[in-house]
């Protein structure tokens, strides 16, 4: 399976599209410097403790404060509590080496008797804010390389369940025994198999420094405050992600095509050459054919072959998913058959869409009903073999008695399709818009308030694509026209996210003119 990484750098955001054999199976937004992303680790303040909740809320700089649950605390936090407290205070404290770490913190106890109100805190985001609710909090800190998870405060060296192979386990733990520091714990990841063992060593070295650095932090800062960023979208998919089968990496952004580089560089030298700078007139989306297919799977309606199709309901407790068959039924004379069928195809979409969509907590599918046992089971086996690649935390239980499975998803970002929803470009929600028939006298009066006002030379016009079409037609196009006219340079480009009707305006250095 061939995967690309189709990257999309805007002024205010990064949007990063996964394909597999050129069909897109995730599709992430992140916004450009606004913080408070998963894996990111800051000094809170203790804001208000619920003993009813047993939790607490945390102001850790962000609009609405931030919740940890006793059960979030950790098992080392009595530990890591006590060393934010030493240095926040200026207290020598000894190297992190040579803590001496307390007792477990129990399962059963009160946070109000570990933590009190004003206190400082170190926090790592666990789950993103969703919706009004603030982000989850953790105070089981983790730092997670290419090949290894770095777990301080602990003594426990864990490994990949995937790694199958004796030997290389034994020579995977043999490589971190002799590289980790005391009081240091990690998870060795799957992508540690066959790898050097420089790289290993170097990747928790540098984890070692990353956390050190956070907590000399904690002397100098404030609560709130940052203390480690986690590394931005685009290169976390590229650690998680990186391994034979990807064939190509393509940015649209030369800072951001840099930055992967040399990331690239540092991890695997010899997949430098797989980044790739996209330079073409047409948006990175559209020449990849994304933009379409964004138009066609956030639908309610999702189509599959030969005429059945999904409907995708979205409700505050959970996701439901119906499977029709559609015109199928109608042509095919075996039910049985017929229902199997569709639901295989039905479930392989679904796999696909739950990951696009990263859909999360309760899924229930109405599959179609099916009377024989044996392929009852063989489409809840197909269902966990198609959800294998599913990066995320995820339990699919088998068919209820009344055609029902039910899928639990972990989800610790917003859910993309709720970035999708936007309102109307084009009429910006009220309803009416331009008539098309006056569309191009307006884009040339804006035009000449361009030329003659703000002095510009150079315009780039991003339009729909029949608008853009419209505008240069024939040898004598309407552009073309323009240009002599007001004696500047034209470029229409066509853009698949536009509106009918929607049109933006940039200068030479891609300054949107208003």
């Amino acid at each position: 399976m061939n995967k690309e990484l189709i990257i999309n750098v805007t002024s205010n955001e990064i949007t990063i599209a996964l394909l597999e054999d050129r069909q897109l199976v995730e599709l992430n937004k992140e916004k450009c410097k606004t913080g408070f992303a998963v894996g990111d680790i800051y000094l809170g303040k203790v804001r208000k403790i619920m003993p009813g909740l047993n939790a607490a809320f945390v102001n850790i700089g962000y609009e609405k404060d931030a919740f940890i649950h006793y059960l979030d605390l950790g098992p080392q936090f009595t530990s890591l509590h006590k060393l934010v407290g030493k240095l926040a205070s200026n207290k020598r404290t000894p190297k992190f080496g040579n803590i001496k770490l307390d007792p477990v913190l129990g399962k059963t106890g009160k946070l109000s008797e570990v933590i009190a109100s004003g206190q400082p805190i170190l926090v790592q985001i666990a789950k993103e804010a969703i919706s009004t609710k603030g982000p989850r909090l953790t105070s089981d800190i983790s730092l997670a390389g290419r090949h290894v998870v770095l777990i301080p405060f602990s003594n426990k060296i864990s490994i990949s369940q995937k790694i199958r192979s004796n030997e290389e386990r034994k020579r995977l733990k043999r490589i971190v025994d002799a590289t980790l520091p005391k009081n240091y714990g990690v998870i060795i990841r799957t992508a540690a198999v066959g790898k050097q063992d420089a790289d290993i060593e170097a990747d928790i070295r540098t984890l070692v420094e990353k956390w050190e650095t956070a907590l000399n932090k904690v002397r100098t800062q404030d609560p709130p405050a940052l203390l480690l960023n986690e590394m931005n979208r685009a290169t976390t998919i590229i650690r998680d992600l990186l391994n034979g089968a990807f064939g190509a990496i393509y940015v649209d952004d030369p800072s951001t095509f840099e930055e992967i580089k040399e990331y690239i560089r540092q991890i695997a030298p010899e997949k430098e050459k797989i980044v790739k700078l996209y330079k073409g007139k047409v948006p990175i989306f559209d020449h990849f054919d994304i933009s379409k297919q964004i138009k066609g799977l956030f639908a309610k309606y999702v189509s599959l072959k030969k005429g059945a199709y999904l409907i995708i309901e979205h409700t505050e407790a959970l996701h439901v998913v119906d499977v029709n068959s559609g015109n199928r039924a109608k042509v095919d004379d075996d039910q049985e058959q017929t229902a199997m069928d569709v639901n295989l195809a039905a479930a392989e979409e679904l796999a696909r869409q739950l990951r696009l969509r990263d859909m999360g907590g309760i899924i229930v599918v109405d599959f179609i009903d099916m009377h024989k046992g044996e392929n009852r089971q063989a489409l809840y086996e197909k269902m966990q073999q198609l959800m294998a690649g599913d990066r995320a935390k995820h339990t699919v239980l088998p068919l209820s008695k009344f055609g029902l499975m039910q899928i639990t998803r972990q989800r610790v970002r917003p859910e993309a399709i709720s970035n999708v929803n936007e309102v109307c470009p084009t009429c910006g929600g009220t309803g009416s818009i331009t008539p098309t028939i006056l569309l191009d006298q307006q884009i040339e009066n804006k035009i000449a308030y361009f030329v003659h006002d703000l002095k510009v030379k150079n315009i780039r016009i991003m339009a729909n694509p029949i608008v853009a079409a419209f505008l240069t037609k024939g040898l004598f196009s309407i552009r073309r026209r323009w240009a002599r006219r007001y004696h500047c340079t034209i470029r229409v480009i066509p853009d698949q996210s536009k509106g009918f009707v929607e049109v933006k305006f940039f200068d030479r250095e891609d300054n949107e003119l208003i």
